[in-house]
């Protein structure tokens, strides 16, 4: 590494966060004091474009530098594979690397934590032991054959729900103070380093601590208001305006735990002379819906208060300041890479990996000057002058099987021609956006004059109007990356794989209780 290379990077995502619920954002309610002090020091970012709308997807991207039809860790192929991630990059340039987070999603199983030489997920449900065991040998499996490819991603996201429960506040504490703990213990045994974590008490279900309750959702309980996105969207359960201010006052508790620990992490920082010489990188990885358009959650749309994110960066090289131009998260991964002075692209045998492009680095003048781009990308390609950021969507097999589930048992039939079934993507900038859908009408919205998207204008006329420029550039894009997503038409997601695997691999998640 360089002499003169800032020593560490902290990189901060803050899960299923929405702009909109942030003080620095605007938020009229006091959600985020600690972040509002945090952007009086950074530069915010009003324009950020998340790569999709949920974890997996979204992590790889930022580990990559890819987008997600390149990267291809999705719901249908829920892992990452033959790419060397940042991590690895990182840690082979010198630097100690170490990611902690409580998303089921974020671990050795989707290998989005290749290359930490630390990491815990904190995943009681599925414990540490387990990684290199049969449950590890089972999970290899499934994800290698095409037909066990929906139940492994089934389990991951049943593990996920039920970690959420015991780490919600009904069945034990937030993992958020101990994911900061470790972060703490590895910063004292490092010198140069680079620090991932993810904050998962704004994701569904809401229990958050009791203080944050009584200060932002006084007298609501959170085991009675609806905590399932699905009974909700298959319109098994309906939900009244004060219920949705209940979910929405619980919500802003979450953010407040977030914010309250994220302080703790930062003053500590600042107390041990370390936060000078250290990048800070906080954002969300998308958004949430409640209610807005009909939806609950962050499935089945590529709506603004899931995609457009919260974005602060501290660096020497930025200024304490508010800009309004296009960022993608996918920046971040050349950002991490130039704040350290690394120049990445060495991959390993067999493998992948993108170099660090100064037209993609929030600290280089060239910052997307994407003419001048050496080797340009799809994104880059499609859109030259850095104007309009890129979102891929492939079916959320996952959700869509709960999904139809909670419908099924209500009396409920899905329309297969519905966004339920749909793969989609959009390209978006700061006026403008159009998402193609490959099962219903596509959409578009004037973001300048109707940031809500309540008018669709995806048939405007006027060939000439931003709606359509944004088409144009979406189009070239998917030329780039290879057009729609492939088997569109099967709207079969059912998991009776099982029989498939073999009886040590049904023991093993027999004890984990996926299987009865």
């Amino acid at each position: 590494m360089s002499s003169d290379a800032p020593g560490n990077v902290l990189f901060v995502v803050m899960d299923t966060v929405r702009a909109d619920h942030l003080t620095p954002y605007g938020y009229d309610r006091p959600t985020t004091p600690g972040l509002d002090d945090f952007a009086a020091e950074a530069t915010v970012f009003e324009e950020a474009v998340a790569p999709a709308p949920w974890t997996l997807p979204v992590h790889a991207s930022l580990f990559t530098g890819l987008y997600p039809s390149q990267h291809g860790a999705d719901q249908e192929n829920p892992y990452l594979d033959g790419v060397t991630t940042l991590a690895e990059t990182v840690s082979a340039a010198g630097y100690d690397t170490a990611c902690y987070s409580s998303n089921a999603w974020i671990t050795p199983y989707t290998h989005l934590t290749d290359g930490f030489d630390a990491q815990d997920n904190f995943f009681e449900v599925m414990p540490r032991d387990l990684l290199s065991g049969p449950l590890a040998r089972a999970w290899k499996t499934m994800n290698d054959n095409d037909r066990l490819r929906t139940l492994a991603d089934k389990l991951v996201s049943l593990g996920n729900v039920a970690h959420e429960y015991l780490a919600g506040g009904e069945g034990a504490d937030s993992k958020t103070p101990a994911v900061i703990d470790r972060t703490m213990e590895f910063v004292d045994d490092s010198e140069d380093w680079f620090a991932f974590i993810n904050l998962m008490d704004a994701h569904l279900p809401y229990h958050p601590p009791d203080a944050f309750v009584d200060e932002f959702a006084p007298g609501v309980d959170s085991t009675v208001v609806c905590q399932n996105s699905k009974e909700y969207n298959s319109g098994a359960r309906d939900i009244d305006d004060d219920e949705w201010r209940d979910i929405r006052n619980l919500y802003d508790a979450e953010i407040a735990h977030i914010d309250a620990q994220l302080t703790r992490l930062f003053d500590w920082l600042k107390e041990r002379g370390e936060w000078a010489d250290t990048t800070v990188v906080v954002c969300a990885d998308h958004g949430e819906l409640h209610g807005e358009h009909d939806l609950y959650g962050h499935e089945f749309g590529l709506y603004d208060p899931l995609v457009n994110v919260p974005l602060m960066v501290k660096h020497p090289a930025l200024d304490a300041d508010r800009r309004t131009d296009t960022v993608e998260l996918l920046d971040l991964y050349h950002t991490v890479l130039d704040a350290l002075d690394v120049p990445g692209g060495d991959s390993a045998p067999g493998e992948t990996a993108v170099a660090r492009d100064p037209t993609r680095s929030l600290l280089s003048g060239e910052y997307r000057a994407f003419d001048a781009a050496a080797d340009p990308d799809p994104g880059q390609a499609a859109a030259p002058d850095g104007t309009v950021g890129f979102v891929e969507y492939s079916r959320p097999v996952v959700e869509l099987k709960q999904l139809e589930e909670k419908a099924a048992a209500a009396g409920i039939d899905l329309p297969e021609e519905s966004r339920f079934y749909a793969r989609m993507r959009a390209a978006r900038r700061p006026d403008a956006k159009y998402v193609r859908i490959d099962r219903i009408a596509d959409e578009a919205y004037r973001l300048d004059v109707d940031p809500d998207e309540t008018t669709n204008v995806a048939g405007d006329a006027d060939a000439e109007s931003p709606v359509h420029e944004v088409e144009r550039v979406l189009a070239a894009f998917e030329s780039d990356v290879g057009g729609a997503w492939t088997g569109a038409a099967d709207a079969d997601v059912t998991d009776d794989a099982v029989a498939d695997m073999d009886d040590e691999a049904q023991e093993r998640l027999r004890d984990l209780g996926y299987l009865e």
